[in-house]
């Protein structure tokens, strides 16, 4: 099992950590590539064809005209998740916009922009359909996160 988060530039690096952190917690395989869309094409095209058959799920991070995941998931049958990022003076919302508005037979499921931490989440549930020692990861995940809530009420100030 292995993810491939693909960077439009350095920038994203900040954002990407927050994915890594959350591969690194289930034990997850990956890679982390900076390949532009539109600054190098080739490389990207060369990276997707040279790793094929080892990559489950692609995350694509990238700002502004954020067609990285588009243009991956156009190159590929594996699911492809886009993160876009708040680099603009629109905060996102143009990457935002781009990521969703995808043309018909190439999708690209979409997290919130700088959302790079449910992208992993949502690449590690794909991955658990196939994996049961995965899926038990992940509803032990979802119970302390129940448990977390719980407990918080107990720091209530107001009554």
């Amino acid at each position: 099992m292995k993810v491939a988060l693909i960077m439009g530039s350095l920038s994203d690096e900040k954002i990407a950590e927050k994915a890594v952190n959350v591969l690194k917690e289930f034990d997850i395989n990956y890679d982390i590539k900076i390949l532009s869309a539109h600054r190098s094409l080739k490389s990207l095209e060369d990276y997707c064809e040279e790793n094929k058959d080892e990559v489950n799920v692609y995350i694509a991070l990238a700002g502004k005209a954020a067609h990285l995941a588009g243009v991956i998931a156009g190159m590929n049958i594996q699911p492809v998740i886009a993160v876009p990022i708040g680099t603009s003076g629109l905060m996102g919302m143009d990457a935002l916009l781009s990521t969703v508005q995808m043309p018909s037979g190439v999708p690209v499921a979409t997290v919130a922009i700088n959302a790079a931490d449910n992208a992993a989440l949502l690449a590690i549930q794909i991955l658990a359909l196939q994996n049961n020692d995965l899926k038990k990861k992940l509803l032990k995940h979802k119970d302390l996160m129940h448990e977390k809530v719980l407990l918080s009420e107990k720091e209530l100030k107001i009554q």
